[in-house]
């Protein structure tokens, strides 16, 4: 059973308007599962190398063909089984976790609220959030506030062929709570 639910909130750094998350998920979640779980809350697709930061401490999966590993600070979260329990102990505690080392997608995770267990609470949950999360490789947060610049002038050089990238339906203020849940339903997630 569940040690307890936390309340966390994930913000994407730099995104203006706020583009956020609340969530409960299990305190002893795993780290590679907590991955899993902002990646479809936020609406990311998972193509990209993700870490988590405390500390100046990373926390990340070892790939084979990198040669720098053992040169810094980094932990295997899968192979040291880490939870999110390991990192966030008390209300008002922060972490990050960055997906897309050539975007640099920064995300700020707050511990907002820890609460006692309840085999009633379906977790992880959705409990709120705001803003259609920006598309993969758009150029981070100065990429994606230019795009929503040029997609309010039709008349600019670049307005169609964002448009074709995109789609005509993208709306960078859409957010819909249901259809996160429903995805984060589907998945099985480990604690």
């Amino acid at each position: 059973m569940t040690q307890s639910i936390y309340q966390v909130q994930i913000i994407l750094k730099g995104s203006k308007p706020k583009i956020w998350r609340r969530l409960w998920i299990p305190s002893d979640l795993l780290l590679s599962d907590f991955h899993k779980i902002i990646q479809t809350t936020m609406g990311w697709t998972d193509l990209h190398l993700h870490q988590f930061e405390k500390n100046r401490k990373f926390y990340s999966v070892k790939h084979p063909d990198d040669d720098f590993w053992d040169d810094m600070d980094n932990v295997d979260y899968k192979k040291e089984k880490i939870r999110v329990s390991d990192l966030l102990k008390t209300e008002k505690e922060r972490i990050t976790y960055e997906y897309d080392f050539g975007d640099g997608w920064v995300h700020d995770i707050i511990l907002e609220m820890v609460l006692p267990a309840d085999p009633e609470i379906k977790v992880p949950v959705c409990l709120a959030g705001a803003r259609n999360c920006p598309p993969e490789d758009c150029g981070g947060v100065w990429g994606y506030a230019e795009l929503l610049k040029i997609l309010k002038q039709p008349d600019h050089a670049e307005y169609k062929n964002f448009l074709d990238w995109l789609g005509e339906d993208f709306d960078p203020e859409y957010f819909n709570i249901d259809e996160v849940n429903r995805l984060l339903g589907k998945k099985k997630y480990k604690s």
